[in-house]
């Protein structure tokens, strides 16, 4: 079995259950007492919160290579971001280390295609909506149109994910403007939608929407113990 790597913090709400994920995921494959190898260096949220609405992801980059780099001279086999949002600088860590990156929008874009669906939702922080660092690869790589909500709504969604998710509060009326956004969004054609932030699919279920949903954590999780067990 190899080890796992994870960068995790951002939020430590959804880093948990990336740990969880792996560890039961590796349970239930193997049976008995088994569970995952790891490793996890985790941020300060704070400090990478106050540099992404400075918009300083060069600063952001040098923390996440830092960790990367950690990791791999720790032993990790492969890298997990344990988030949407900051893969935006992800190339700085493919840069800067020889092991595998696990990028949560090829696992994402896999798994859709999977389900033979065209046309996706996206739902996540406005740097994961907005720029095209996420939709690019599920576009040119996995040839699906990706819709996105309006300027009002991805402001919606993106204070709640700030301001309440990240922090561990899920509140009934936060899942319910969630909710609403994406019944819009179906209506515009969305034939399944991307949970495309790690702190989402703790608060909405695919039991609340009419429509498929993509939680990235358990899709990222699962493409790492796959990795994880693979034969060399």
């Amino acid at each position: 079995m190899k080890t796992i790597g994870l960068i995790g913090g951002m939020s430590w709400e959804s880093s948990k259950i990336y740990y969880e994920y792996t560890n039961s995921m590796i349970k239930e494959r193997l049976g008995g007492s088994h569970s995952a190898k790891s490793i996890m260096t985790s941020v300060d949220f704070s400090e990478i919160e106050d540099l992404t609405l400075k918009g300083n992801w060069n600063k952001i980059g040098d923390l996440m290579a830092n960790h990367a780099v950690k990791l791999e001279k720790a032993g990790a086999d492969m890298t997990l971001l344990c988030t949407n949002t900051i893969h935006l600088v992800s190339d700085r860590i493919t840069q800067s280390t020889a092991i595998p990156f696990l990028h949560i929008a090829d696992a994402t874009g896999e798994a859709i295609q999977a389900k033979g669906l065209k046309k996706i939702a996206l739902l996540g922080t406005k740097f994961t909506m907005e720029k095209d660092f996420y939709t690019k690869i599920l576009e040119d790589t996995y040839g699906l149109e990706v819709i996105i909500p309006s300027e009002q709504e991805r402001q919606a969604v993106h204070t709640i994910i700030y301001n309440e998710l990240v922090k561990g509060n899920f509140s009934e009326g936060s899942k319910q403007i969630c909710i609403q956004i994406i019944e819009d969004l179906t209506k515009e054609g969305a034939e399944g939608v991307i949970l495309g932030c790690t702190e989402l699919p703790l608060l909405i279920s695919e039991s609340d929407v009419t429509i498929p949903t993509f939680n990235t954590t358990r899709i990222h999780a699962e493409k790492a113990v796959n990795f994880a067990l693979a034969s060399s």
